[in-house]
């Protein structure tokens, strides 16, 4: 193959990557920049007054930033209600599931294998088909319409030990072995060796969790009544429908989080994905 040739095949490969990435850009910038229309601006662009598309602002405005940060606390306390909710399942999510990986792993116990293949069948499971057994037991336990509904299934969700316990398979066993010889117990070869070791694939839980219980609708909806207490990821469609200008602030307040926390464990997320499909 000529330089030119392998020139003319690099540029269309990297021509074809870049139209795919901005086509998954693009939601993200028109969001983002339409949180600095005008009021009057999106009303008029965005409610009837026209069909064309503008993603410039005639002129810059801050009202909505300002009517989300300071002008109606409603806004912020569905954001942090968002944050709360899904904070508590992913701490709790990421302590369940190093403790039961750490078992199917690196532990002998009756039914080992059935146990893992029944967490498995749970993961594939779709999330509608659970939803009623669940509203069932937490009926019974007097937890409906408690923000504990969705945390506790959230806490016990069959992803994270499987992910884990893959991860955890790949730690060597000699370090553990030496580690025993020295009279170290199963709690801190957890703690002191295999969880630093696998750090990337807790770092990989830790967003996959933070992404699926941050954009959660069907939980809040089936097992909290009160309207008052939906996070963010049900607000939106609400404020979509209700106040239009205020829902593109609303929407990028809600990528926030996400995004700075990709960009902090990008590296661990790969790193981890790599190691749990060996």
């Amino acid at each position: 193959m000529t330089a030119r040739k392998f020139l003319f095949s690099h540029i269309i490969i990297y021509g074809v990557f870049l139209f795919f990435t901005l086509t998954q850009l693009f939601p993200a910038f028109f969001m983002l920049l339409t949180s600095f229309f005008h009021r009057d601006e999106i009303l008029y662009f965005y409610s009837g007054g026209t069909t064309s598309l503008r993603l410039i602002p005639y002129q810059l405005s801050l009202v909505g930033y300002f009517e989300v940060f300071l002008g109606t606390p409603n806004y912020l306390m569905k954001f942090w209600i968002s944050l709360f909710l899904t904070c508590t399942i992913v701490l709790g999510q990421v302590f369940v599931s190093c403790l039961a990986g750490y078992g199917f792993s690196k532990l002998n116990f009756p039914f080992k294998n059935f146990f893992f293949f029944m967490v498995i069948i749970l993961m594939l499971l779709p999330l509608q088909v659970t939803l009623v057994p669940q509203f069932f037991v937490l009926n019974r336990m007097g937890l409906i319409d408690t923000y504990s509904a969705v945390i506790l299934p959230g806490i016990f969700a069959p992803f994270g030990v499987f992910l884990i316990t893959q991860v955890f398979i790949g730690v060597p066993k000699d370090i553990m072995e030496a580690a025993k010889i020295d009279g170290a117990g199963h709690l801190t070869i957890l703690i002191r060796i295999v969880i630093p070791i696998g750090r990337a694939g807790v770092a990989s839980l830790i967003i996959l969790a933070f992404i699926d219980n941050w954009s959660m609708v069907e939980q809040p909806l089936f097992f909290l009544g009160n309207p008052a207490m939906h996070p963010m990821s049900i607000f939106l469609s609400y404020i979509n429908m209700e106040n239009l200008w205020i829902a593109f602030v609303c929407a990028v307040l809600s990528m926030l989080p996400v995004f700075l926390l990709y960009l902090y464990f990008n590296k661990e997320l790969m790193i981890g994905i790599e190691t749990s499909l060996k």
